[in-house]
Parts: C-alpha cells; structure tokens; sequence
C-alpha cells in the first residue's frame, strides 16, 4: 500500500510520522486478524485514479463500505455486480434531477475518478460489518493532509461536503479559488432535509466551465 503519484510530495511528511506507523501497524494488525474492507491493494484507490494535479472535485465521504465486495477505495462507490447502497441510489435520483442522467444499473463510480472527481473517505479502512470501526486511529490525520494540500492548489476546485463530517473539514477551505457546496448527507435518513434539490451536479459544471474548465460528465453509463 503506497502512493507513487504526484500526491507523494505533499504526503511523504506523512508516512514518517509517528501517528503514521502506529496507523500502520494497527491496520496490519487488522487485515492479519479480522476481515477487512476495502482490499489491501485498494486502500488508496482514490489517490491512485486521481492525480493530484487532475483534481478539479472533491466529494468528501466517511468510512468504505463494510460489507462484502462493495469497497474499493472510491467513497460511495462500489464494485461492478454489487447493489447499489441507499446513499449512491440518491445520489443518482438527485444527478437524475439536476443533470438528466439516466439512472445506471451499477453503482461503480471510476468513470468520475478518472475525470478528476477526487473520492476520499476521511478513514480508509473499516472491519467488516462494523461501520466506522476504525475510526480514531490515525486515517482522519492522513486524509486532513490530503484536504490541506488540496486547499493550496491554485486552480479551481469545487469541494462538495455531504454531511457533518465532510462539513467539518470546512475550516481548512480558505482558497478564494475554490467553491465550497454544502448539503446534507444524502443517507435515507437525511437526504430529505435539502440534500434532494441542492443541484451539486450542476453547480460544480457551471462554476468549471466559468472558469475556463471542462465540465464532468456525470453520466455512468449502464454495465
């Protein structure tokens, strides 16, 4: 597990600290002992699909998704032949909405990666069926990084922060450059309190191409 892309440089100081190598052998620990999601290989999917230098969004998540087959590094993404979780169904109702997409019958969401859709989770790792089981030990720190050098990037980025965890990381935004959009979390249990209506979709085009920027093209496409 490790990072060779351009995101290096602004998180090497990371690795060399103390919090860092007790992060690590907690989470050896935890793949050696107990079930763990995503797969080792895909912790840092998110950095892997998208270079630093291509961020032009940041969609802010919790932890992976804790059952079987569903993680891969992406937040709110899951893998091809998976079913599509509560939070990623309103997310396509609301893109459905906002854009016209038509709704996909998957829920993998690599072809925004690739685009420049950055997909972090604050924590990168979680023990199977225990939602947020490894929060605490260090990922918060190594993903606040991650946001920091973001931040200083002078082009623009949009940051959309769904819920009071992504908002959270609000007070590190200060770059005039970049556009912050807020909504609740679309979770079944929130998404009804203005997450439905709050067009992140075509907010974050309009203020890209404002600017000089391709747009995303938000469509995932049928499997």
């Amino acid at each position: 597990m490790m990072i060779e892309n351009d995101w290096l440089a602004p998180l090497q100081a990371e690795f060399r600290k103390p919090y860092y190598a007790q992060l690590y052998q907690f989470v050896r620990q935890e793949y050696n002992t107990t079930q763990v999601f995503p797969p080792a290989d895909d912790i840092f999917n998110a950095f892997h699909m998208t270079p630093l230098g291509q961020v032009k969004v940041v969609i802010i998540g919790q932890d992976p998704y804790h059952e079987p087959g569903q993680a891969h590094g992406l937040c709110f993404s899951v893998k091809p032949g998976v079913d599509i979780p509560p939070s990623l169904v309103n997310i396509y109702k609301e893109l459905h909405d906002d854009l016209g997409c038509y709704i996909p019958n998957n829920g993998y969401l690599v072809k925004w990666a690739r685009q420049g859709v950055l997909m972090l989770n604050t924590v990168l790792t979680v023990r199977a069926h225990k939602a947020n089981s490894h929060h605490g030990q260090g990922w918060e720190e190594f993903t606040d990084a991650a946001i920091r050098a973001l931040n200083t990037q002078d082009r623009p980025i949009v940051f959309i922060l769904w819920g009071r965890p992504a908002q959270s990381k609000k007070s590190m935004l200060n770059n005039p450059n970049h556009l912050i959009l807020e909504a609740p979390h679309p979770s079944p249990l929130s998404a009804h309190r203005g997450f439905f209506g709050s067009r992140p979709f075509s907010q974050t085009n309009a203020f890209l191409q404002e600017r000089g920027a391709e747009p995303i093209d938000w469509q995932i496409e049928n499997i």
